[in-house]
């Protein structure tokens, strides 16, 4: 969101310090998803006592790079917003080793659905920047409006732009970025979203209004409107491994939101931290982790229980925002959205291990490549 409402809605999280009693969903139209003849299949793992297990993120272990990204130089890409830059970070050494300037307000940096472009956000620039992750350089930009964030089909047939500002959703050309149709939303401020295990529905939150859409992009039409209050600020989304709950977000609320992947209905509400806002899923399918952006803190959630088990906290306090999961997972990089620095967590045991000064505001973190079949957008949504 821009500078002036993250203001505001700052300004908002100071009076909101308990969780709220859940509100029932409010669903506009029904419509039934439609078949298809090909759809993306969540993959199974064995359980311990050797049954197969549902888990979407099966493909997202360490080590399971793609052969399109095995040649691919590890690196964290950081986009900032108020600077218009990104900085590029080497992982091993924690030390930048490129800067370059983007259009105006870059917000997220994006892999490409066939993991081999990455996608610079530039909201009020009205472009998107693309990089080459095979030497980590940016290329020519090209002209798309409002893309605050970006996500792929999980046929990698769309890219979906989630414009803000203009309240659509924007489908284009995956490669090109031709838009091809658009969607008006019955809600304003569109940002984060994820799709259920079969990926025939995308759940998107729509932060200024306080609501949850649930659309068919085939159509693309609008299946479900969930108005969790006027006292919510919904944010990112993330599909439980097992397929069956989405979790979402709160920044105002301060906790996630739990809804039902197949009924769309609001379960309950999970309390975390002040300013609850990226979900980032370990890399061993068991936790959530939700970084708390108003106190400097990361909460640990159980998906096997549904609760929080343990809270990583900044030494000193900080603004940890949007990031990702290095590719052996023993890293959490988070962006200091309000401090101009990246985070560096160890997940074995919650430290900070490095503090990374970078520019102004900085925002939606990328770290590449990662494992994974395809990515669905965002900073790193694998399949």
């Amino acid at each position: 969101m821009t500078v002036a409402l993250m203001i505001v809605g700052g300004c908002a999280l100071a009076g909101c310090a308990a969780g709220p009693p859940v509100p029932p969903a409010a669903p506009s139209r029904v419509i039934e998803a439609p078949t298809a003849s090909a759809r993306p299949s969540p993959r199974a793992s064995v359980g311990a006592k050797g049954r197969d297990q549902v888990d979407i993120y099966a493909a997202d272990r360490p080590g399971m790079l793609s052969p399109v990204v095995k040649g691919f130089r590890s690196l964290v890409y950081v986009p900032n917003s108020e600077s218009g830059t990104v900085d590029v970070i080497d992982p091993e050494t924690y030390r930048i080793v490129r800067h370059f300037t983007v259009g105006a307000l870059p917000q997220h940096v994006v892999p490409s659905w066939d993991l081999k472009t990455l996608w610079v956000n530039n909201n009020r620039g009205n472009s998107l920047t693309p990089i080459d992750p095979r030497t980590g350089r940016p290329g020519r930009p090209v002209p798309v409006e409002d893309p605050y964030n970006l996500y792929f089909s999980p046929d990698g047939t769309y890219a979906l732009v989630m414009a803000e500002r203009n309240n659509q959703l924007d489908l284009r050309d995956p490669h090109s970025m031709k838009l091809l149709r658009s969607l008006s939303l019955p809600c304003r401020g569109i940002n984060h979203g994820d799709f259920t295990a079969d990926g025939s529905v995308f759940l998107a939150s729509c932060e200024f209004s306080g609501d949850l859409v649930v659309l068919d992009w085939r159509t693309p039409s609008v299946i479900r409107h969930i108005h969790l209050g006027h006292m919510s600020m919904p944010q990112d989304v993330k599909l439980s491994p097992d397929g069956t709950v989405f979790y979402i977000a709160d920044m105002e609320r301060h906790g996630v939101w739990l809804v039902d992947a197949a009924t769309y209905k609001v379960m309950r509400f999970l309390p975390t931290g002040r300013g609850a806002h990226g979900l980032y899923v370990s890399r061993d399918s068991r936790h959530l982790y939700v970084s708390n952006r108003g106190e400097g803190s990361v909460s640990i959630v159980s998906f096997a229980k549904r609760k929080v088990v343990d809270v990583w906290r900044i030494p000193g306090g900080g603004s940890p925002d949007m990031g990702g999961v290095s590719a052996d997972g023993t890293k959490l990089w988070l962006s200091g959205r309000y401090h101009g620095v990246v985070y560096v967590f160890d997940t074995r045991d919650g430290r900070v291990v490095r503090t990374i000064r970078v520019g102004a505001g900085p925002h939606g973190l990328c770290v590449y490549p990662q494992p994974g079949r395809y990515s669905l957008g965002h900073t790193g949504v694998f399949r």
